[in-house]
């Protein structure tokens, strides 16, 4: 094991629950110096501020697990910042990376003014963009994680395992139980998700520890990848019997379902929230519930 130090910066944002759910993961080693999603514009100094107080005046690399908004949309000003920086994502993603035009627009759609709260992102040149096997070199192990999005990897390193969001969304509780909600925005596919999570499972040794994207860190990682095979299945399920039975006010009948049957996200555990927290949450249950009517028309359509 090498002598790596692990930080979580957050990345709060200027809405009602956006705290404690945006987050930088920053490692440092003995050999190299990175950092995993950097988030969005309207974060980024703040953050960058945040990596100088930490004495950090050089980034070896920029690791985005997906290029959506939150998680990548600073990154040209974190390069300004670091220049010597050079950035890793999915290859399907890096068209997007070097020219953001069809992303931003593709998340007005999508976030609308969310969107417009997170920024708008800048090209990046594509010769700061570097290949799987230039992070093999430093030790940092590339798993290929789709599902939350077709260009979503998972990075492993020194026993930690930065798992973007193939785990979904976490949420430190009171009590210490396991809050987890699916993260599922169009377009989504199940079986993706479903081998991703095996991916992870197939790993030769567990990873040490999970740090999530949204947000914190857990001991271990398996037993989150099998609890969240469980939760795909119940929710894509639920909806499935509820929009047979009717889709006359669909989300708040899927909540009240949820509320009853999924360990990981009802139960007494959306009670635990905060009050601002419980309304960002119901917010992107909206968002996930899209992604899985989706998936599911696709698939009832075949």
């Amino acid at each position: 094991m090498q002598n790596t130090r692990l930080n979580l910066i957050d990345l709060d944002q200027d809405a009602e629950g956006y705290r404690k759910f945006l987050s930088c993961w920053v490692s440092r080693s003995d050999n190299v110096t990175f950092i995993v999603d950097p988030g969005p514009v309207s974060s980024v100094d703040y953050l960058i501020g945040e990596l100088r107080s930490f004495g950090i005046d050089k980034l070896d690399f920029v690791l985005l697990t997906h290029i959506h908004l939150d998680h990548g949309g600073g990154v040209a000003k974190v390069l300004n910042a670091f220049p010597d920086a050079r950035i890793y994502c999915h290859k399907s993603g890096v068209k997007h990376i070097v020219n953001p035009a069809r992303l931003w627009e593709g998340s007005k759609k999508v976030l609308k003014e969310v969107a417009d709260m997170y920024g708008e992102p800048s090209p990046v040149s594509p010769d700061k963009m570097i290949a799987e096997e230039d992070l093999a070199a430093a030790g940092i192990e590339v798993i290929h994680t789709p599902g939350h999005a077709v260009h979503h990897d998972a990075f492993l390193h020194d026993g930690t395992l930065f798992i973007g969001e193939a785990f979904g969304t976490h949420v430190e509780l009171p009590s210490g139980r396991l809050y987890l909600r699916p993260a599922t925005p169009p377009r989504f596919f199940l079986q993706q998700a479903l081998d991703s999570l095996d991916r992870i499972l197939e790993l030769p040794d567990e990873p040490l520890r999970t740090a999530f994207a949204h947000w914190g860190m857990r001991d271990g990682a398996f037993l989150y990848a099998r609890a969240v095979k469980k939760q795909l299945i119940l929710w894509t399920d639920s909806i499935s019997e509820l929009v047979k039975q009717s889709t006359d006010n669909l989300e708040q009948r899927l909540f009240d379902r949820l509320m009853k049957i999924d360990p990981l996200y009802g139960q007494g555990l959306f009670d635990e929230l905060d009050d601002d927290l419980k309304v960002r949450e119901r917010h992107f249950l909206g968002n996930t519930l899209e992604g899985m009517l989706g998936f599911i028309e696709s698939f009832e359509a075949k």
